[in-house]
């Protein structure tokens, strides 16, 4: 039987023969982050289950109010080394480092015409959701005589 590289810890691990595309090792750890990845590809593309997902993840905090203050208190190294990262985000944002959703400023309005977007892939700080581009002007368009 064949041996395959694991997707996760990068291990050779021979497959089950009951699982024709099996990609992840049977390891716990692995296991895990082959769950992670489907269910985010589920959120994703699934709007049904990112709504559920939601509503589970509201009623979870809703019975247990108090999570992340006692987290917080018990574990005062982990609070502390989020209010550095806090303060150097803050100085980040304040120095334009940061890209947000909204994040346009546009003096004035882009003109209509035709543009490349191209990503930047050396950006230093960006949200998960958020696309980093250069535009390039390809044409644009004239104006009315």
């Amino acid at each position: 039987m064949e041996f395959r590289q694991c997707q996760a810890c990068q291990a050779p691990f021979r497959p089950r023969p009951q699982i024709a595309e099996q990609r992840f090792c049977s390891a716990a750890a692995c296991q895990r982050e082959r769950r992670r990845r489907w269910q985010a590809t589920r959120r994703q593309n699934d709007p049904d289950y990112r709504e559920n997902q939601k509503r589970v993840q509201q009623a979870w905090a809703e019975r247990h109010p108090n999570y992340w203050r006692d987290y917080r208190r018990q574990h005062p190294e982990y609070a502390e080394r989020n209010r550095v990262r806090q303060r150097q985000r803050a100085k980040d944002e304040a120095a334009g480092q940061i890209a947000k959703m909204n994040a346009s400023k546009v003096e004035m309005p882009i003109p209509s015409g035709t543009y490349r977007l191209s990503p930047v892939v050396d950006a230093s700080l960006a949200k998960s959701d958020a696309w980093m581009v250069e535009i390039t002007v390809i044409t644009a368009a004239c104006a009315s005589p």
